[in-house]
């Protein structure tokens, strides 16, 4: 039985750093999961390493794509400097990913994977099966790519149950 409770999740950073890809999986697990899905996205300059944001909103309906203020369940930067800017986003008793950032980054080879292993750190958070997560995964990103980022996927989701 799907809960009438609306969940809604910041991403940030800066250019580059997977922010909408992030989102994108995010978006997919949740459909996977049942739940109706809106999905916004900020990019002004990204492509220039400027800031980067994306709100997604699931529940059982959502009409608005973007989270106000105040009202994030989570947040998640992959910048430090963008996290002061987008920590207004956070409800007071939400929760906030930027204490696995230094650890997600120390725990990866390629640099490009921070985006899917702090999706992975995220997953333990919200209430979508790992099945859907990994659905997702096998939606977003070419065949080629899938299983190793299923790999780092899950060990960002093992890094939140330490």
């Amino acid at each position: 039985m799907m809960k009438d409770k609306t969940y809604n999740v910041t991403f940030g950073g800066t250019g580059g750093q997977g922010i909408l890809k992030a989102a994108e999986i995010c978006g997919w697990a949740a459909m996977f999961a049942g739940y109706h899905v809106k999905k916004s996205e900020v990019h002004g300059m990204a492509q220039r390493g400027g800031s980067v944001e994306s709100h997604v909103r699931f529940g059982k309906s959502v009409f608005s794509p973007v989270v106000a203020a105040g009202t994030a369940d989570v947040l998640v930067c992959f910048h430090p400097e963008e996290h002061d800017r987008l920590k207004p986003f956070l409800k007071p008793d939400g929760i906030d990913l930027a204490d696995y950032l230094e650890k997600a980054k120390t725990s990866i080879e390629n640099p490009r994977h921070l985006n899917v292993i702090l999706v992975g750190v995220l997953s333990a958070f919200l209430p979508i099966k790992t099945d859907c997560w990994l659905q997702a995964i096998e939606a977003v990103f070419k065949k080629k790519y899938v299983e190793e980022n299923k790999g780092v996927f899950l060990k960002g989701r093992e890094m939140a149950k330490l």
